[in-house]
C-alpha cells in the first residue's frame, strides 16, 4: 500500500500521463494524486486514472487542479493492465484496422475555402471504408472539426454512434481554446494517439 504525489503543472502533454502512469506502475500504488494546471491535462490524467482502476475525484486550487485517484490494495495497476494485443501479423480472419489522421482544417494547398470543403467531403465519405475503419485522430487544425459549429460535426457524431472511436488532441484544443466546444470523440492525449497508431494495421494521414 502506497500513496504517491505528482506535481506535473507546467509539463507539455503527453507527460503527465506518461509520470502518473510510470508512477502508478512502480508498485502497489493505492493512492495517487496529481497537480496540473490545465484542463486538457486534468481530463486526460483523469481518464488514464480510470482505465487503470482508480476512482478519480478532482478539485481546483487557485487555476491548477488536483486529480486524485484510489483504490484497493487488491486491484493494483498491474493486475488490470490488459495483456499485449496480438501481433498484427499473427491475425487471422479479421479485418483490416485503419486509422485516419486528420491534422489540417482544410484539404491540400491553393485555396483554402476549397481545401475547407474538400476535407468536409473526405470526412463525409469516409463511411464508405465499413467497419475497417476503426479509429479517427484529429490533432492541430483538425481539432475545429469536431466543435460545435463545425459542418463536419453530424458526419463525426454519425461515425462514432456506428462504433468509430474519435480522438481529439486535448492539448490542441487548449491551444485554440476550444475544449468547451468539443462535441464529439475523446479529448486525448499524445501517448493515446501514437499507440492508436502503433496498433492500426493502416494510417491515412493528412497533415
Amino acid at each position: 500500500m502506497a500513496e504517491k504525489k505528482l506535481d506535473c503543472r507546467g509539463l507539455a502533454c503527453p507527460h503527465p500521463v506518461l509520470k502518473t502512469k510510470e508512477t502508478i506502475e512502480s508498485g502497489d500504488i493505492t493512492q495517487v494524486n496529481i497537480l496540473v494546471d490545465n484542463a486538457a491535462a486534468r481530463e486526460n490524467v483523469g481518464r488514464f486514472l480510470e482505465r487503470m482502476g482508480y476512482t478519480v475525484t478532482v478539485s481546483e486550487h487557485e487555476g491548477s487542479f488536483e486529480v486524485a485517484g484510489s483504490k484497493a490494495l487488491e486491484t493494483s495497476a498491474r493486475e488490470i493492465t490488459p495483456e499485449p494485443e496480438e501481433p498484427k501479423q499473427t491475425r487471422k480472419n479479421e479485418e483490416r484496422k485503419i486509422a485516419v489522421l486528420v491534422g489540417t482544417e482544410c484539404m491540400g494547398s491553393g485555396d483554402d475555402t476549397l481545401g475547407r470543403k474538400l476535407l468536409i467531403n473526405f470526412v463525409g465519405t469516409l463511411k464508405e471504408m465499413g467497419s475497417e475503419l476503426w479509429r479517427l485522430i484529429f490533432l492541430n487544425g483538425g481539432v475545429k472539426l469536431t466543435v460545435e459549429g463545425s459542418e463536419s460535426l453530424p458526419i463525426l457524431q454519425e461515425l462514432e454512434k456506428s462504433g468509430v472511436y474519435i480522438l481529439v488532441c486535448g492539448t490542441c484544443l487548449n491551444h485554440f481554446e476550444l475544449l468547451e466546444k468539443k462535441k464529439v470523440g475523446e479529448t486525448t492525449n499524445m501517448l493515446d494517439i501514437v499507440t492508436a497508431l502503433q496498433l492500426a494495421d493502416k494510417v491515412i494521414s493528412f497533415t
